[in-house]
C-alpha cells in the first residue's frame, strides 16, 4: 500500500468520506417491504460479543463477529493497497462499504443467498444512482473485488454494469435499506403483526408419536432426550435427533389408559434424578388399576448395568400411591427442585367442582389429592422410600399429611422450575404451573411453601364456592395471570425461557393451551412485579424463511419441554388419542436475533448404542401464504380487589364443558389414524361427576343439555381374558347388530389378528391364538367363522367370512390375539 495514506478513524470514518451517499440517503425512498433480517449462513443476525474495528456500523447488530471483521479488513488493506492513488482517494470509503456489506443484517438479500436458484453474488446489490455514481470513477476498483468475470466484461458499459448489480427488490439495495424505516425500525426485536402478536418459528424436532405427554433430558452432560408416549412407552433420542429403535422404558402393559380421546389417565411424567450420572435412578407417575380400583403411582427405575440407553425394568420399586376417586384430574408433573427434593403434583380426584367432603380434596390438607407434594428421595437404598423433609410446611400439623408443600390445586398440568437469568440468576428457583379451571377461568400460579392455591373457593380470580370464598381465613393466593374460556379451556404451564440461542425470549414464561392450540406469553415488568401477557403467533411472511424451519403445527398442545442447554419444546398432536402417532414435538426458535456464532455451541458427551438407530425424517412443510389472523382476544391480568368478590355458586350438577366436548367429538364424522371403535371402556366418573376435561376438541356448537353414551359401531372389538377385560392380550370379541359374540378359529391366522390390534390402537400383532387359549366365550353366540384378512382392513367385518351367526364350530375354538406396542421378533 502507498504511503502517506490515511487510516480510518472512529466508526470507520475517512477523510473527505461519503458526500455522495449521504446524499443519496437523503433522497432514497421508504418502501414499505416485511424486513427479512438475515446472513449468509441462512440464519439471523446477532449481536457481535466485542465491538467491530473495521465494519463498525455493524458493532450492536449484524451478521459479524471480530473474526470476520478482521478479515474483511485484511481484505480491504490488499485490495486497497492495489488501487492508484486517485482511484484510492475517491473509492476507499466506497471499498469499504461495499465490503461491509456482508456484516449487514440484511446480508442475504444484497447478496442473493436468499434465493438457491441463483448464484451468490461477489458484490452487493446497489441501488440504480449510487452505481451510477460509484461507476464513473470507481468501477476499476471492481477488477480486485469481484472474480465474477460476467460483472467484469461488463466494466465499460455502465447501463449493463449497473443492471447487473442492481436487485429485483430494490427496497434491499444499498444504500437505500440503510434509511428504510420499514427495514430497521425495531431491527433485533422479536417481530410482531399488526395486532402485537409475536411472531416465532419452529424446528420439528421429532413426530410419529403418540400423545408425547413429557420430554425430559438427564442432566448427564450427552444432550439425549426422552419422551414419554400416554401408553407408557418412553424413547431415547440422540443429539441428531435420531431414535433408539429399543424403549428406554416400556411399562405399556401396566399403564391404565385407553383409545377414547381425551382420556387423562396414562403415563403422565418423567424425571431424572440431579445425581442420575452417580445413581442412575428415574421416576414415574402413570395411572394403573389394581383390584378394579384406579390409583396414581410414583415409582423409581434404576438404569440397566447393560445398556445406558435402557432402564432395569425389574428394578421398580413403587415409592407412592394414590387412590383416584374418579378418572379424570390425575396431576402428572415430576421435578426435582434445586434443594434435591421430589416435588409430586397431584389433581383433586376429579369429578367436577371437587365435591369430595365438606371443602373438597384440594382444600383438605389430611389428602394427598389437589396438592403439590414435595419428599426426599435421597438415599432410600436402606430404610423408608421416602423422608418428609423437615422444612415442609406442616409437619408439626397433625390434621395435615407431612408431605404436602402447598394445597388448593385443582389439576395442575405442567410446572417447571426457572433456571434464573443467565448471568445475574434472577428469578432462579421459582416454580410456574398451570392449572387447568372448571368452567370459566384458566390460571398461572408461582407455587410457594405452604401456600392455599385457592381452589375450590376460587377458580382464576373469580369465585367459584360461595361459602368457601367469603371465608376470610382462606388467605389463599391469587395467580399471576388468568384468562376466561373464551381464549381456551385447558392451559398447559410452560417454561421460562433461558436458552442461548434466541436472547430476546429470556426472561418470557411460554406456555399454551390444549383446546384451540392457543400460544401466550408472560412479561414480568420488574417494576411492578405485573405480569404482562402478550400471544404468541407463527411467523408469517418470510419471517420463517431459513433452512429447516417451519411456521405451523398440530392444534392440541400436550405439554412443554426444556433441553439440556435451556432450549424450548412443546408437543402437539392432531388427534388426542393415546393410541394415534399424531404427535410431533417443536423447538421454538426466533428468527429476529440469534446468539452469537459459537456462544451456543454444545459438545455431547459420548453415548454408548446398542440399539438400532432410527434416522429423524421430518415430515412438516412451511407455509409460505400468510394464514388469515384469527380474531384477537384480549384479556387482563388486573387483581379484582378482595374486598368485593364477585361470588359464583358451584355448579357441581351441571355437565362439565369438556364431557360435553368430547362427546361431541366422539360422534363427529373426523379424519382417524385409524378407523377403528375404541373398545376399552370410557373412563368412569364416580358420585355422578363428569370426566375426561383436560383433553377434547373445541366446542363448536352448543353441546345437547343432556349428554348420553356414544354408540358402538359394527364391527367394533374388546378382549376378554377369561372373564375379564384384556388390554393387549385376549379372546376376540365383536360387536354385530346390537350384541356381543365371539369368532371361531377357522382360517384364522396372523393376518386377521393384524386387523384386530389396529382397531385397538396396537401397532404389532405378536401371535394369533387359537382353541380357546383365553377361555370360552359361552355366554356369547358364535357370530363370525371362516374369517379371511388381507390385514388391510378396517374391521373383521370387511374381510370374507361365513353369514354373520353361522358357523360350524364350538367355542372351544374361539380365536385370540397377543397385541404389542412394538414390533415382536421371534
Amino acid at each position: 500500500m502507498a504511503h502517506g495514506r490515511a487510516a480510518p478513524g472512529p466508526g470507520g470514518a475517512w477523510p473527505g468520506q461519503r458526500p455522495l451517499l449521504r446524499a443519496l440517503l437523503l433522497l432514497a425512498g421508504l418502501g414499505q417491504v416485511r424486513p427479512h433480517p438475515q446472513c449468509l449462513d441462512f440464519k439471523p443476525p446477532f449481536g457481535p460479543p466485542q465491538p467491530l474495528d473495521f465494519c463498525v456500523q455493524y458493532s450492536d447488530f449484524g451478521c459479524c463477529d471480530a473474526e470476520q471483521d478482521r478479515a474483511l479488513m485484511q481484505r480491504y488493506y490488499s485490495i486497497s493497497g492495489r488501487l492508484a492513488q486517485p482511484v484510492y482517494a475517491a473509492c476507499a470509503s466506497h471499498l469499504q462499504d461495499l465490503l461491509c456489506q456482508e456484516c449487514s443484517p440484511y446480508a442475504a438479500h444484497l447478496y442473493d443467498a436468499e434465493d438457491p436458484s441463483t448464484p451468490l453474488r461477489t458484490v452487493a446489490g446497489l441501488c440504480q444512482e449510487y452505481c451510477e455514481q460509484m461507476w464513473q470513477k470507481c468501477r476499476s476498483m471492481f477488477r480486485y473485488l469481484s472474480m465474477d468475470k460476467e460483472l467484469l466484461a461488463l466494466e465499460n458499459n455502465m447501463a449493463k454494469f449497473c443492471r447487473y448489480l442492481s436487485l429485483d427488490d430494490v427496497d434491499y439495495c444499498f444504500p437505500r435499506l440503510l434509511v428504510n424505516q420499514n427495514l430497521n425500525k425495531n431491527l433485533g426485536l422479536v417481530t410482531a403483526n399488526s395486532e402485537g402478536c409475536l411472531q416465532l418459528c419452529l424446528v420439528e424436532v421429532a413426530n410419529g408419536l403418540r400423545n408425547p405427554v413429557a420430554m425430559v433430558h438427564a442432566n448427564d452432560g450427552t444432550h439425549r432426550f426422552f419422551i414419554a408416549e400416554q401408553v407408557g412407552l418412553v424413547w431415547t433420542y440422540l443429539p441428531d435427533r435420531s431414535r433408539l429403535e429399543k424403549p428406554f422404558l416400556n411399562i405399556s402393559k401396566a399403564v391404565l389408559t385407553s383409545p377414547w380421546e381425551g382420556d387423562e389417565r396414562g403415563f403422565l411424567g418423567i424425571v431424572f434424578h440431579p445425581k442420575f450420572k452417580f445413581n442412575g435412578k428415574v421416576y414415574v407417575y402413570y395411572s394403573i388399576e389394581v383390584h378394579f380400583e384406579e390409583r396414581i403411582r410414583i415409582s423409581e427405575f434404576r438404569i440397566s448395568p447393560d445398556d445406558m440407553n435402557t432402564l432395569d425394568h425389574s428394578s421398580e420399586r413403587i415409592i407412592l400411591e394414590v387412590e383416584e376417586p374418579a378418572s379424570n384430574h390425575n396431576g402428572g408433573e415430576l421435578l426435582f427442585g434445586d434443594d434435591g427434593y421430589l416435588y409430586i403434583f397431584t389433581g383433586d380426584g376429579g369429578m367436577a367442582g371437587d365435591p369430595f367432603g365438606t371443602f373438597g380434596n384440594a382444600q383438605n390438607k389430611s389428602t394427598l389429592l389437589g396438592k403439590v407434594l414435595r419428599i426426599n428421595v435421597d438415599n432410600n437404598d436402606r430404610g423408608p422410600l421416602y423422608r418428609i423433609p423437615p422444612d415442609n410446611p406442616f409437619v408439626s400439623d397433625p390434621k395435615a399429611r407431612p408431605e404436602v408443600y402447598a394445597y388448593g390445586v385443582r389439576n395442575m398440568w405442567r410446572c417447571s422450575f426457572d433456571r434464573g437469568e443467565p448471568y445475574t440468576k434472577e428469578g432462579k428457583g421459582r416454580l410456574f404451573c398451570g392449572d387447568v379451571g372448571q368452567n370459566k377461568f384458566e390460571e398461572v400460579d408461582i407455587i410457594e411453601k405452604g401456600k392455599n392455591y385457592g381452589w375450590r373457593a376460587r377458580e382464576g380470580f373469580s369465585c367459584y364456592d360461595k361459602k368457601l370464598c367469603s371465608n376470610s381465613s382462606l388467605d389463599d393466593v391469587l395467580p399471576i395471570y388468568a384468562y376466561p374460556h373464551k381464549m381456551g379451556k385447558s392451559v398447559i404451564g410452560g417454561y421460562v425461557y433461558r436458552g442461548c440461542e434466541s436472547p430476546n425470549l429470556n426472561g418470557l414464561y411460554i406456555f399454551g393451551d390444549f383446546m384451540n392450540g392457543r400460544l401466550m406469553s408472560l412479561k414480568e415488568k420488574r417494576s411492578t412485579g405485573e405480569w404482562q401477557y402478550t400471544e404468541i403467533c407463527m411467523g408469517t411472511g418470510q419471517t420463517c424463511v431459513f433452512p429447516g424451519l417451519i411456521n405451523n403445527y398440530y392444534q392440541y398442545i400436550i405439554s412443554f419441554a426444556e433441553d439440556e442447554a435451556g432450549e424450548l419444546y412443546f408437543m402437539s398432536t392432531g388427534v388426542p388419542s393415546a393410541t394415534a402417532p399424531n404427535g410431533v414435538v417443536y423447538k421454538i426458535v426466533d428468527t429476529s436475533r440469534r446468539a452469537p456464532p459459537g456462544k451456543c455451541r454444545v459438545e455431547p458427551l459420548s453415548v454408548k448404542v446398542k440399539s438400532k438407530l432410527i434416522k429423524f425424517v421430518p415430515k412438516e412443510k412451511l407455509i409460505v401464504k400468510t394464514p388469515t389472523q384469527r380474531p384477537r382476544l384480549r384479556t387482563t391480568t388486573k387483581t379484582p380487589g378482595r374486598g368485593r368478590p364477585t361470588l359464583e355458586t358451584p355448579r357441581a350438577t351441571t355437565p362439565d364443558w369438556v364431557e360435553q366436548i368430547l362427546n361431541l367429538l366422539r360422534n363427529q364424522n373426523r379424519v382417524q389414524v385409524t378407523s377403528r371403535t375404541p373398545t376399552t371402556k370410557p373412563p368412569k366418573s364416580r358420585k355422578g361427576g363428569k370426566s375426561g376435561e383436560r383433553r377434547g376438541q373445541r366446542r363448536k356448537n352448543k353441546p345437547p343439555s343432556t349428554l348420553s353414551p356414544p354408540q358402538l359401531l359394527n364391527g367394533a372389538v374388546r378382549l376378554m381374558n377369561r372373564q375379564a377385560r384384556g388390554r393387549d392380550r385376549g379372546r376376540v370379541e365383536i360387536y354385530i347388530n346390537g350384541e356381543w359374540g365371539t369368532v371361531c378359529d377357522d382360517l384364522w391366522n396372523s393376518k386377521a389378528a393384524a386387523v384386530v390390534c389396529r382397531q385397538l390402537g396396537f401397532p404389532h400383532v405378536v401371535r394369533a391364538t387359537k382353541r380357546a387359549e383365553f377361555g370360552e366365550g359361552r355366554s356369547h353366540r358364535i357370530l363370525l367363522d371362516d374369517v379371511e384378512c388381507t390385514g388391510q382392513e378396517k374391521n373383521l367385518l370387511e374381510c370374507t367370512h361365513a353369514d354373520i351367526g353361522k358357523n360350524n364350530c364350538s367355542h372351544k375354538e374361539d380365536a385370540g390375539v397377543i397385541c404389542s406396542h412394538e414390533e415382536v421378533i421371534n
